[in-house]
Formats: C-alpha cells, structure tokens, sequence
C-alpha cells in the first residue's frame, strides 16, 4: 500500500511539472507570437506611411509636371526606342509617338536644320561619351508644314554592369512664347541700335546740310552791302533767296516725317482734279531745269477726279521731281499717272539722268542715304516719300538702270 501511495504522489507531482512545462511553453510561444504580431504591425505601419509619401510625391510630381507643361520620355538604349509616359505640353499638336517607337522617328520629325545636330547628341548619351543631354529645337507639327519650338534635358537613369547606359529618362517642354520674346528683344535691340546709328547720321547729316546754306546766306550777306552794281546785287540776292530756299527745305523735311512717325499729322481727304495738280507741279520745276532738259506730261486721262490727302501726295510727287532734276543734266524728265489692273493709281516721274547701280536700289529710300555724296541734299527726300505713301495706304518704289535714267513711282488705292 504504501509503495502505491508513493508511485500515486509521484505520478501526480509529475503531471503537475508537465503541466507547469507545457503553460511555460504556451506563454513562451504566446509572448513571441504578440511580438511579432507588434514588429509585423510596425511594418504594415511603416508601409503604409511611405506608400502614403509615395502617392503624395506623385501627386505633387505631377503638379509640378503640369503647371511647367511638361512631357517625360525615356529611351530604350539596346533598342534606341523611345516612349512617352506622361504629356503635360500646350497644345495638341505636339509630336507624341507610340510606345516602342524607333529613335529615328523623332529625328526625322525635326526641323532639317537640327536633325544632324539632335542625332549627334542623343548618339552621344547613348553610346556613355556624355551623361547628360540639353538640346532646343524644332519640331514639324503632323499634316502641316509648321514647326514648334521644344527644349529638352536627359539623363543617364540605369546602366548595365559594364557601365554602359541603358535606360535615358527626359523631359520636354514647348517654349514658343519664349522665342518669340526672344525674337521679339531681337527686333527691340536691333531697333535701338538702327536709332542710334539714325541719330549720329542725322546730326552728321544735318550739321553739314545746314551749315552749307547757311554760310552762303551769312557770306553773301556780308558781301551784300558792299556792292554798287545792280546787277551784282540781284545776283547775289537771288543766291541768297536760293539758300533761304534750300534750308527751308531742310527744316520742312525734318519736321514732316517726324510729325508723321509720331502720329501728330492726320490725313485731310478731298477730292480734286489728278492733271490739274500734277501740271501745277510741272510748272514749278520748268524753271528750274537747264536748256538741255526737257520737262512733259504723260496722262492716262484727259481729267481724272481722286480722293487722297493732297498735301501729302503733292509732297511725294514734289519730292519725286525735286530728285529728278537734280540728277538729269541733259534729255527728259516725264511726269505722268496709270491705272493698274488691281485699280491701284500709279504715279511716275522718269528722267534720263545718270540712274542707279543695282546694288543701291533697295537703300535709295533708306534714311540719309545718298548714292552721290557730291550732289546737295540730306538723303531725307525718299525717305519721307516711302513714310507719306504708307500713311497713304500705298507704297513707292524705282526702276533704274545705270547710265540709262529712272522712274520712280507712288502706288495708292482709288
């Protein structure tokens, strides 16, 4: 009996020990079980936060991709493919090819002036001679013949062990707006700097100009009162008249165009009789012109009734007569008028005078330009020609042969 109590209390302590064991093992294995659960829960957190980063930055990454109207690209180097992920550009004109789409597509879509220079660069980055591509140029807009302006930067994104590049990412971007400001600083620089030259040659100009009447007037008059004969003293009056002439003409030049660029002088229409004021002209000029040059008419009409700024076209035509008899020392000078088909109204003055060599005739109406520096005058003539016959809506122009004479005209609308 008592052997059986003590196998009995044995027995029991031992599966009291085993049970003490197995809890142990079953707290043990629990305690394990919550920390991982919490290191898993801390993970799931953490990705979840930086998947949370991840969205926010492509969210603002394609903010930032639209408000600077921007296309991103990437480059299959083994293949030289290139494919468009995202197109935030102006327009929708823009050159956006497939997928998988042949290098040499894009090239070909390029302005031909910048084909062999874009093939050279991206031929570069590819090949690793260069990490980094910046290139602007122009690109042929589908079913037309017009051209955008692009810039674009590229970099080298993957290489292979060898260290060769094999994936190119870039972005685009349209920058017609900026060309044409630049263009536009351009045409303003070029302005300011066609105003200064204008500048310097107005007052060479001008002081030479004016300063030759005015010593004939300033001479001849101190000259005057010394005189006895009469016909000396006539003489002398009527030089002196001439250069009082010559410098108002000088005066009256300057302040017509620049009344007109400014925009001071409006246009006063009538209607008067065509002949009737190109014959007054004539006889102005008649007296002016030596014995071996002649001085006729040439009308399409025997009347002709017009409606145009008279004053400004009687100065063109004044002008244009002004300038033939200054060059013609022999033959005829023609002054006449036709309708042209386009019912545009033509007046010419044609002269056999020494004519223009063919590499000044798109300058003779430039500002100051004189192709006799000998003969008087301050290049102003022409010039204030071309303005009035623009404020006239019409244009001029010459036809001239050197040794041969010419015929310069005036076009204006009926």
């Amino acid at each position: 009996m008592l052997e059986l109590f003590l196998v009995s209390q044995v027995s029991g302590i031992g599966i009291e020990m085993l049970i003490w064991v197995v809890g142990f093992i079953l707290l043990l294995l629990s305690l394990l079980f919550l920390h991982k659960q919490h290191k898993t829960g801390k993970r799931l957190e953490k990705e979840l936060l930086q998947l949370g980063k991840v969205k926010k930055h492509n969210v603002e990454y394609e903010l930032v991709l639209k408000v600077m109207g921007l296309c991103t690209w990437h480059i299959d180097v083994e293949s030289r493919t290139i494919s468009y992920d995202n197109d935030y550009r102006d327009g929708n004109d823009c050159f956006v090819p497939a997928p998988g789409t042949p290098l040499q597509y894009l090239i070909d879509a390029m302005a031909e002036q910048d084909r062999e220079r874009i093939q050279k660069s991206l031929e570069e980055i590819c090949t690793g001679q260069k990490n980094d591509y910046h290139e602007i140029s122009q690109v042929k807009i589908a079913h037309s013949d017009k051209y955008y302006w692009t810039e674009a930067y590229a970099t080298v994104a993957k290489r292979n062990p060898e260290g060769q590049p094999e994936i190119i990412v870039g972005t685009s971007m349209r920058i017609d707006a900026r060309k044409e400001m630049e263009t536009a600083l351009v045409a303003a620089r070029n302005k300011a700097e066609e105003s200064d030259r204008l500048k310097s040659a107005f007052i060479a100009n001008m002081s030479h100009e004016i300063r030759t009447p005015l010593n004939a007037i300033i001479g001849f008059t101190s000259v005057l009162p010394d005189l006895e004969g009469e016909e000396e003293r006539k003489e002398l009056i009527n030089l002196i008249q001439e250069n009082n002439q010559k410098l108002l003409r000088i005066v009256d030049d300057v302040i017509n165009i620049s009344k007109i660029e400014a925009g001071k002088e409006e246009l006063e229409i009538t209607s008067f009789d065509l002949n009737d004021m190109l014959k007054s002209v004539v006889d102005t000029y008649i007296p002016k012109v030596t014995q071996d040059v002649t001085i006729s008419t040439m009308f399409a009409q025997s009347s002709m009734s017009i409606s145009t700024d008279l004053n400004r076209l009687t100065e063109v035509i004044n002008h244009l007569m002004s300038n033939a008899v200054k060059f013609t020392s022999q033959g005829k000078i023609i002054l006449g008028y036709n309708v042209a088909a386009n019912k545009q109204l033509r007046i010419w003055v044609q002269d056999t005078g020494k004519g223009i060599a063919p590499e000044h005739l798109e300058r003779v109406f430039e500002r100051f330009f004189k192709v006799d520096e000998y003969i008087p005058g301050a290049g102003l003539g022409l010039s204030i020609c071309r303005t009035m016959a623009y404020s006239l809506g019409g244009e001029v122009g010459v036809d001239s042969k050197l040794g041969e004479g010419s015929k310069f005209w005036i076009e204006i609308p009926l």
